[in-house]
């Protein structure tokens, strides 16, 4: 009997440390990576100016980017992983926030060169037990993450509400101005690698909800090159029927990451504005990450707005004050009717406040000078005039 059980310790070790292994990979690993990946740097306790506090309360706050879908995260409960959550964008005073969804990161990411033939979101897809479907398609990850945001909404007792139309926004508007703090969530693709290499897929997408897309990611794909690909080439055949294509179904073209080949492709055929959801500009903060003053008067010229984000690659520093220089500067070079916020939240980055504390940026547009009627657009108003005139 004894000889007989110890035969069998070897087997239930293994399957022990399996488990073990299990608990790790689907309990609390992707909540590490998370953490690790999405950081925080609070240098000192915020107290807004009076003034400060009672503009920001009084703004309509919109954000062009946060990737907080990706993690599965629930975004209902505050967290203290992450930037986003519905109780800070509510504490934060956040009227509409747009959530992107990635579908594809190459390992050794990075704002230069990147290949495309690499994936480090399988490995998540797994861990956090998505679809099987999701775990090699980048279309199912996209429609499986337009389903989650749909499940958020329905779950939250009207708090989130998924905008897909003109009418939806402009009932949104009402009741934000009768006094409620519920957020309007809209849907963004980070990358039209997603459709897979095919234009009909756009359909699919427009279905499920999605109003933007951003054209290219970190790689280039079968539509257009990246401003971090291997060859940063320009439209090809099939990304110039994608641009048709996404304006016939007034789904808004974002050329964030997109090569300047592919920025000045889209600007010549675009017969609609365009955005660039989460930039920083080469003036403040010179990479190929970034805007030049040429690229940001083109923009404006198309009608387009242009968001700033919050991270070193985009401002090249880790305070308020180089996020405002970024502003100021845009602001400066196509006045302020182009000019919005893009956080970038939750997309592997550390930024200096979460979404709770965007008073700080409010504050700190006082201190340079700004006038209230300037706040007002470039902490969300000039994000909802263009949704107002731009979404189906």
């Amino acid at each position: 009997m004894a000889k007989s059980k110890w035969r069998r310790l070897p087997a239930f070790a293994v399957l022990f440390t399996l488990a073990l292994a299990a608990v790790y990979v689907f309990g609390f690993l992707p909540q590490q990576t998370e953490a690790r990946l999405n950081k925080v740097i609070r240098t000192s306790a915020f107290a807004p100016s009076k003034q400060a506090s009672r503009l920001h309360s009084q703004l309509f706050v919109a954000d062009l980017h946060a990737d907080s879908l990706l993690f599965d995260r629930d975004l209902l409960k505050r967290s203290e992983i992450g930037q986003v959550d519905l109780p800070r964008l509510q504490a934060g005073n956040v009227a509409l926030q747009m959530f992107t969804v990635v579908t594809k990161v190459p390992k050794k990411m990075n704002i230069e060169s990147n290949k495309g033939n690499t994936d480090q979101i399988t490995p998540l897809a797994v861990a956090l037990r998505w679809p099987l479907a999701a775990w090699n398609s980048t279309l199912a990850r996209a429609l499986y993450k337009a389903g989650r945001l749909q499940e958020i909404a329905q779950h939250s007792s009207g708090q989130i509400i998924f905008i897909r139309n003109r009418a939806e926004l402009e009932a949104f508007v009402k009741q934000r101005a009768a006094g409620s703090k519920a957020v309007a969530a809209m849907l963004g693709l980070e990358g039209a690698h997603a459709l897979e290499g095919k234009v009909e897929n756009l359909e699919k997408l427009r279905a499920a909800g999605y109003r933007l897309i951003g054209v290219a990611h970190f790689f280039d794909n079968e539509f257009t090159g990246s401003a971090h690909g291997e060859n940063k080439y320009g439209l090809t055949m099939l990304g110039r029927e994608l641009i048709k294509k996404m304006e016939e179904a007034r789904i808004i073209v974002d050329l964030a990451h997109s090569s300047p080949q592919t920025i000045d492709d889209v600007l010549v055929m675009a017969t609609r504005p365009v955005v660039v959801s989460h930039t920083g500009v080469k003036a403040t903060c010179n990479n190929r990450r970034n805007l030049s003053d040429d690229q940001i008067r083109a923009i404006a010229k198309n009608g387009g707005v242009i968001g700033i984000g919050y991270w070193l690659d985009a401002v090249c520093g880790t305070d308020v004050n180089a996020i405002v220089r970024a502003i100021k500067h845009t602001v400066e070079v196509t006045g302020v009717d182009h000019v919005a916020l893009g956080s970038d939240f939750d997309g592997a980055v550390t930024t200096p406040f979460d979404t709770a504390e965007l008073a700080r940026i409010t504050d700190a547009l006082l201190a340079e000078g700004f006038s209230e009627g300037d706040i007002h657009k470039i902490m969300g108003g000039n994000v909802l005039r263009f949704m107002q005139e731009n979404l189906p």
